[in-house]
């Protein structure tokens, strides 16, 4: 098979952004009430679904408001409110000590720069991203978090396992106007369509600009006639 050329790769992802955009809302699926909240729910989402964070934050952002509340908190309580989200220990580590750093040296708000940002404990590009974007509509990079690696790789967008990587190909098809959104769009496609192992590609309006799903093709036919 011929190799694919960067300029019909990007004409093919622009298609993509485009019946994405009618599927679905450019929503977080992180549920926040403020800059620092997303911050903190999005801290936790790693190795952890958005459905799970967000049955912990309400109790955990009742009881601490702000950067200084989490500040002065005692970790072992903010463990136990975590818990269920995995790694709650380190997760509780880089929240106290980055709210303390947006205390020390932000006065206690988000700042908008990716350097300022990822300069606090625990926070990566992703995580920046992800406030600086949803939070603030600055578009810093694209978010790449597990279903949008996934789901670019499987369209042939990148051939890259480092989310860096990922992120760059990325940044190089769409316009910065899209990256946000993209990123919004991606993630509720691969949860509701692109599934990491049987994907749902007999009835994806993105087959004709996936090439990853002659993989599937097949095999869903075969799942189909089985009755499984």
């Amino acid at each position: 098979m011929p190799r694919e050329s960067r300029t019909n790769r990007r004409q093919r992802a622009l298609r993509i952004s485009q019946t994405l955009q009618q599927l679905y809302p450019a929503k977080c699926a992180l549920t926040h009430e403020s800059p620092f909240q997303l911050l903190i729910a999005t801290i936790l989402s790693a190795q952890c679904t958005d459905e799970r964070v967000n049955l912990v934050t309400p109790a955990l952002f009742a009881k601490y408001k702000d950067a200084k509340d989490f500040a002065g908190a005692d970790p072992a309580d903010v463990e136990s409110i975590i818990r269920s989200t995995g790694f709650f220990r380190a997760k509780t580590r880089h929240i106290i000590a980055a709210s303390r750093a947006l205390e020390e040296k932000h006065g206690g708000e988000i700042p908008r720069s990716l350097e300022e940002l990822t300069a606090l404990d625990g926070i990566g590009r992703k995580t920046a991203n992800v406030v600086l974007g949803t939070a603030f509509g600055l578009a810093s990079g694209v978010v790449v978090d597990t279903h949008v690696g996934r789901l670019a790789r499987r369209m042939r967008l990148t051939s890259h396992a480092d989310p860096v990587k990922v992120e760059s190909d990325l940044m190089e098809l769409l316009p910065q106007t899209q990256w946000i959104e993209f990123s919004h769009r991606m993630i509720w496609h691969g949860r509701a369509i692109c599934l990491a192992r049987r994907p749902r590609c007999e009835s994806c309006p993105l087959v004709p600009d996936c090439p990853g799903s002659r993989d599937y093709l097949p095999l869903a036919r075969i799942h189909r006639a089985a009755g499984t």
